[in-house]
């Protein structure tokens, strides 16, 4: 057997999005990885310790947003082969503090097809608890996803986007 013939249409999209994820500056300061498994969903499994911790010794607001908010938006943006989209509003609701572990979190597409995008994400802890919850809206920016250095390559805008 000959190697694998490389990724094409959506699904190099979707590879396309992960080598962004991993090529941002900030996910250096995280131990997590993007996988985009379909259209309009993603998950981003991520460490955590007491490194992002706050005074009470629990992991603090700011890492619960990054994770949903960049779930959310990989889930919408995976939609979306032509455009970076950025987001516009973001809420959210801690329901369990946490402590170090291994976490998920979990985006989906709720609506939007056009210009702006709605998409959800949870976070689930390594005991299968929800620990946050988070809704944001996104909307088509002016750069083109070919145009960022991590994007990793020319995909071609699918019709319709």
């Amino acid at each position: 057997m000959g190697d694998a013939a490389p990724p094409s249409g959506e699904a190099a999209h979707f590879r396309a999005l992960e080598q962004l994820y991993r090529s941002a500056p900030i996910n250096r300061m995280f131990q997590s990885e993007l996988t985009i498994p379909g259209a309009g969903q993603s998950i981003i499994d991520f460490d955590v310790d007491e490194r992002v911790y706050h005074a009470a010794g629990a992991v603090h607001g700011t890492v619960y947003f990054k994770m949903l908010d960049d779930a959310a938006f990989y889930a919408a943006n995976s939609l979306v082969s032509d455009r970076f989209l950025l987001t516009t509003s973001f809420n959210l609701l801690f329901t369990r503090p946490i402590k170090r572990s291994r976490i998920r979190a979990e985006g989906r597409w709720i609506s939007g097809r056009r210009r702006v995008y709605v998409a959800e994400a949870s976070l689930v802890d390594s005991d299968g608890e929800e620990v946050g919850r988070g809704t944001g809206t996104f909307m088509r920016s002016a750069f083109p996803l070919t145009s960022l250095p991590g994007y990793g390559g020319n995909i071609a805008p699918e019709s319709g986007d």
